[in-house]
């Protein structure tokens, strides 16, 4: 091959390269599908203090609560949550369930936990439950559909592999399926037509990132080769985690949690949105949503989400927070906040 040939070859590669790279969020945006969902957002809390707090001594979650994932059928909110006990090094997580009116108040579930390996070594891992965009769960078979990460939290470099389980009341699950996917943390599914579509935060190296998968039955992923979400906003910083994606007429939402570049110890929130649910436009006024130091409960983190649209138009988000270091508590309790567009 000549050089000139070699030359026009290798431009072709990188222009199909650049071309398949996620997105920045100064580029500018032609679709207006796209434009309105990049405003500012101003998330507003509108509770006194959290809404699921840790459990009594001797309880399921007395140490650690995460990773909140709501739906709402027939007018009732239920939130699902991960909990445990012990130092972090030994917590091994279960899953709770909390049930609610308004989305504000909650009661746990006196059943609780609902849900583990039962091992007493592999923890159930943020949960996702298939729903519509107001957030009503599409049943099958008239039956819940969940899937979840799982991994022994105990040991070093565990490995993260994604479950699945269906339940008839949210309380009784069925026993977890084979792992359906390794390295991934914090699924979010949505059934688009008939494909199921998948998206996760990739574990398998550092840093993390955001991938894409898509599946005929929600059994069986064919994940893209490209990813969906990584590092380029200065703000962002390690890791890129907990994608919670929604879809709202021609636009995929995406609200997505990272360590904060300019806060030690912290996190925080940001969002892109996206035509194909492929490729992503993250927005100027990043992140979204950050700790409020005048809320011990939340004053160092804000992720491991649950994002929502009301019948009334407005949004509301579930998220965990952390308290000051020393962080004995992984995370320390679950908020929310609301916000119109």
């Amino acid at each position: 091959m000549s050089r000139r040939c070699w030359s026009l070859a290798t431009c072709s590669w990188l222009v199909l390269v650049l071309l398949s790279l996620p997105g920045r969020a100064e580029e500018p945006v032609d679709s207006e599908a796209l434009k309105k969902w990049l405003a500012p957002q101003e998330w507003r809390r509108d509770t006194e203090g959290p809404i699921v707090t840790l459990g009594a001594a001797g309880e399921f979650d007395d140490t650690h609560v995460f990773a909140p994932c709501v739906v709402r059928e027939q007018s009732r909110f239920l939130l699902w949550y991960c909990g445990s006990r012990g130092a972090v090094a030994e917590r091994v997580f279960r899953l709770g369930l909390a049930e609610s009116d308004d989305g504000r108040h909650f009661q746990k579930h006196s059943g609780n936990p609902v849900y583990e390996f039962g091992n007493g070594i592999r923890s159930v891992l943020t949960p996702t439950v298939l729903r519509r965009i107001d957030g009503t769960p599409i049943r099958e078979n008239g039956r819940l559909r969940m899937w979840f990460s799982a991994a022994p939290l105990t040991k070093s470099n565990s490995l993260h592999t994604l479950h699945a389980s269906t339940s008839e009341d949210g309380a009784h699950w069925s026993a977890p399926s084979p792992p359906q996917l390794e390295h991934v943390y914090a699924p979010t599914v949505l059934k688009d037509g008939d494909i199921y579509r998948l998206w996760y935060t990739d574990v398998s190296r550092d840093p993390w990132i955001i991938r894409h998968a898509a599946s005929d039955d929600g059994r069986r992923w064919r994940v893209a080769e490209a990813p969906a979400l990584v590092i380029d906003q200065d703000w962002e910083r390690g890791r890129l985690f907990y994608p919670a994606v929604v879809k709202v007429e021609d636009a995929y939402l995406l609200w997505y949690g990272s360590y904060w570049s300019g806060e030690a110890n912290k996190t925080a929130i940001g969002f892109a949105v996206s035509e194909d649910g492929l490729r992503w436009r993250k927005s100027p006024h990043n992140p979204v949503l950050r700790p409020d130091p005048s809320r011990p409960w939340e004053s160092h983190y804000t992720t491991s989400h649950s994002v929502m649209r009301l019948p009334d138009g407005a949004w509301r988000i579930w998220y965990a927070g952390r308290k000051a270091p020393p962080f004995t508590n992984k995370y320390f309790a679950i908020a929310t906040a609301t916000w119109r567009p």
